[in-house]
C-alpha cells in the first residue's frame, strides 16, 4: 500500500503502541503522529493527528515505497515493511514494557520509552530520519542539543532523550533531520525516553541497550497472551486480538479502561462532534466484563472493577454516580479547547477533557451493579464500606429511576426520559435483589428495590413500545428508532423472542443500518440530539443486533451483522468508534474500547447461539 502523509491519513491508517501508561499512533508512512506521555490522557510529544505542525517522528525510506504491516504475533509490537525500487526497509516499533513481572503486571515498570528499529531484508535502502517534537500539544517549540549517541531537548515541563545512531542536522525551528543507507542485513536501533523535570535526566541508550529493551518487550506481550487464549470459538484470532487491544488500552496503574487512546478525532469530517475518550465511563464496565470474561482476562476484569468501585465510592448518601473518571480516578474533568491546534483533516474545535462528566445519567447505576455482580462470590468478603456503597446506589436507582435525563448517548438539550436509562436502573435493580444476601441489605432495602424493579418494568412496558412505530423506541412517547434498544435482550429484560424485542431487531436492522450493513445509533437531524451536522454508523450498536439476533437464535443473521462491523476493522485489527456510512471510512476516536468489548461479547453469543442449536439438532 503506499504511504500516505499525515494531511490526508485516514483514521484507519494508524497502528496503535502502548505500555498500559501511554499510547502511541504510528502511521502507515512510518510517522508516530501522536504520542502522549507518561500517562494516556496527558498532553501530546508528537500531535500531527491533529495537526502537522504538532510535531511527529518520522523513520522510512528516503524516496518513494509501498508499505505493508503486521502486529508480531501475540504482541502490540509493530512491525511495517517498506519495499522500494532498490530493497526492503524493516521498522519495528515498540512502547517499551520494561522488566517482566509476570504477565498480570504486565508494564508495570514501563519507562516511558519508544522504541524503532530499521533493518533492511533485502538489497539497500537509504532510511530517512525526521524529529519533530512539539510538548504541550504543540505549543512548545523545544531547543534541540546534540550529544554523543543522540540528541536531548529542553523546553516544557519534560525532558526528552533521543538516542540516534544516526547523524542529524538540527534546524533552526526545532526540527531535526538526517539520512543513512542501510544495507542487507544491517540493522539500527532508536529510542526516545521521557522523564519529568524534577528526575534524573534520562540516558542516551546504546543499540544493545535498546535491542534489549525490544526483546522483553516482545517477550511480555508473548507471556501476557499465552495466558489467556481462553476462548476457542468463532472468530477466535479476533477475539483474543481484541483482549490485547483491550489491555493495551488500560491503565496499568489504576486497572482503569479508557474509552480510547485519542481525542478529538471527528465523528463527521469537519464537523465539531470531537470529543477526548482519554477517561473511563462507568457505562463502559458491565459490557467490559463481559468481554473480559470471554477473552480469559479474569484478573484484568477484577483490577477494573476494583478500579471502577475505589473512583465512584463516596460516603455522601445523596451524591449522585458520575458517568465517567480519570484513569487515575479524577472526578473533574473540566473540558477546554485547543484553538491553537486545526484538527484532523480540519475538524474543529480540538478539546481536552469531557464536559460530559457533569451530565446527570441514570444508566450508571445498573452498569455498576451488572458489574458488581460478575464478582457476587467476592462480595461477602469484600470491605464493609464496598457493601454499603452497592445498597447506596440500588437505593439511589429506586429513587431517581423516573426523572428524565441525558441518556446513554449524552445528548445535549433537555433531559427526556430515556429507555435505555429505565432500562439500566432495572438493571440495578435486579441485580441488587440478586446480590441482597452478599451486600447484608435488609428486608427493608429488598421491599423498596422489588416494588421499584416492578414499577420500571410496567413503565417500560406501557411507555417504551411505540405502537405505530412498532418497536422500543429512544424515549417515553418519542416515534425515533434508538439502538440502544438493542439492550432490552442483552440485559435479560426481556427474552429476545419476544414479539415486540423481534419487532425492534427488525425496525432497527431495516431503518437504521446502512447500506454496508451497520447501525446507526438514531437518526440525526432537527431535535435529534441538540447539535449540529452528521455522524457515522456506530460499531458497537452493530455489534449489539448481532447479539441480540443471536439471542433470538437468528443465527445466520447475527454472523452477516458480525461480519459487516468486522469487515471495519483495519489491518491491523483495530476498530474505530464509528465508520463513514456511504464509504466505510473509520470515523471517531481510535481505537476504540467499545467496538472491540461489541465484537467479543456478540462473538461469545453467537458461538453460545450455535452451540444450543447444535445441541438441540436431532442426531
Amino acid at each position: 500500500m503506499t504511504s500516505t502523509s499525515t494531511a490526508t491519513a485516514s483514521i484507519g491508517d494508524y497502528g496503535l503502541l502502548s505500555d498500559r501508561h501511554s499510547a502511541a499512533l504510528v502511521g502507515r508512512d512510518g510517522g508516530v503522529d501522536w504520542l502522549c506521555f507518561p500517562r494516556f490522557d496527558s498532553p501530546s510529544v508528537f500531535g500531527a493527528l491533529l495537526d502537522p505542525g504538532a510535531g511527529r517522528w518520522s523513520l522510512r525510506p528516503a524516496g518513494p515505497a509501498q508499505s505493508t504491516r503486521e502486529y508480531l504475533p501475540g504482541t502490540m509490537v509493530l512491525r511495517t515493511a517498506f519495499t522500494t525500487p532498490a530493497g526492503t526497509l524493516e521498522v519495528t516499533d515498540a512502547l517499551a514494557l520494561g522488566p517482566g513481572e509476570g504477565p498480570h503486571r504486565l508494564g508495570a515498570g514501563a519507562p516511558h520509552l519508544l522504541i524503532r528499529s530499521a533493518a533492511c531484508s533485502a538489497g539497500e535502502v537509504e532510511l530517512a530520519v525526521e524529529y519533530c517534537p512539539r510538548p504541550e500539544y504543540g505549543l512548545v517549540v523545544p531547543v534541540l542539543r546534540p550529544e554523543d549517541g543522540g540528541l536531548r531537548a529542553r523546553g516544557g515541563p519534560a525532558a526528552l532523550a533521543l538516542s540516534c545512531p544516526v547523524p542529524l542536522t538540527v534546524t533552526d525551528n526545532g526540527t531535526a533531520h538526517g539520512t543513512i543507507t542501510l544495507r542487507a542485513g544491517q540493522s539500527l536501533h532508536f529510542a526516545l525516553q521521557w522523564a519529568p523535570l524534577a528526575a534524573p535526566r534520562p540516558r542516551l541508550l546504546g543499540q544493545e541497550k535498546i535491542a534489549h529493551r525490544l526483546a522483553e518487550t516482545i517477550t511480555g506481550w508473548r507471556a501476557w497472551s499465552d495466558g489467556h487464549r481462553g476462548y476457542d470459538g468463532p472468530w477466535a484470532e479476533l477475539v483474543r486480538h481484541s483482549g490485547r487491544v483491550l489491555q493495551a488500552l488500560s491503565y496499568q496503574p489504576s486497572g482503569a479502561l479508557l474509552a480510547a487512546a485519542t481525542t478529538s478525532l471527528p465523528e463527521e469530517v469537519g464537523g465539531e462532534r470531537n470529543w477526548d475518550y482519554r477517561y473511563t465511563w462507568v457505562r463502559d464496565a458491565a459490557l467490559a466484563m463481559d468481554a473480559l470474561w470471554v477473552a480469559a482476562c479474569p484478573d484484568e476484569a477484577e483490577e477494573f472493577f476494583t478500579f471502577m468501585a475505589d473512583a465512584a465510592a463516596t460516603a455522601s448518601p445523596g451524591a449522585q454516580l458520575q458517568i465517567m473518571y480519570g484513569i487515575g480516578g479524577e472526578h473533574d474533568l473540566t473540558e477546554r479547547e485547543l484553538p491553537h491546534l486545526r484538527g484532523w483533516r480540519g475538524s474543529r474545535p480540538v478539546r481536552v477533557g469531557n464536559g460530559a462528566w457533569r451530565q446527570h445519567q441514570l444508566d450508571v447505576y445498573g452498569e455498576l451493579l451488572a458489574t458488581a455482580a460478575r464478582f457476587a462470590d467476592r462480595l461477602p468478603a469484600a470491605d464493609p464500606a464496598l457493601r454499603a456503597f452497592l445498597i447506596r446506589l440500588a437505593d439511589t436507582a429506586a429513587a431517581s429511576w423516573h426523572q428524565p435525563d441525558h441518556g446513554i448517548w449524552e445528548i445535549c438539550g433537555e433531559s427526556r426520559h430515556y429507555l435505555h436509562s429505565k432500562l439500566m436502573c432495572w438493571v440495578a435493580l435486579d441485580r441488587a435483589l440478586h446480590l441482597a444476601g452478599r451486600l447484608g441489605a435488609d428486608d427493608h432495602h429488598r421491599r423498596i428495590w422489588r416494588q421499584a424493579r416492578d414499577r420500571i418494568r410496567t413503565a417500560i412496558e406501557t411507555k417504551g413500545f411505540h405502537e405505530q412505530t412498532g418497536a422500543f423506541t429512544q424515549s417515553f412517547g418519542s416515534a425515533r428508532l434508538d439502538a440502544s434498544a438493542l439492550v432490552l435482550p442483552i440485559s435479560g429484560f426481556l427474552p429476545a423472542s419476544d414479539p415486540r424485542v423481534l419487532a425492534t431487531l427488525e425496525q432497527i436492522a431495516a431503518r437504521l443500518t446502512d447500506r454496508h450493513g451497520l447501525v446507526r445509533r438514531y437518526l440525526t437531524g432537527p431535535g435529534a440530539d441538540g447539535l449540529p451536522g452528521e455522524e457515522g454508523s456506530f460499531l458497537l450498536c452493530t455489534f449489539w443486533l448481532a447479539q441480540a439476533q443471536a439471542l433470538a437464535g437468528r443465527t445466520a443473521a447475527a454472523r452477516t451483522t458480525f461480519e459487516a462491523a468486522a469487515a471495519c476493522a483495519n489491518d491491523l485489527g483495530l476498530l474505530s468508534e464509528q465508520a463513514h456510512p456511504a464509504t466505510g471510512e473509520a470515523l471517531g476516536n481510535f481505537p476504540q474500547a467499545f467496538s472491540h468489548i461489541g465484537l467479543v461479547n456478540a462473538a461469545w453469543a453467537i458461538h453460545q447461539a450455535e452451540q444450543t442449536a447444535s445441541e438441540a439438532a436431532p442426531a
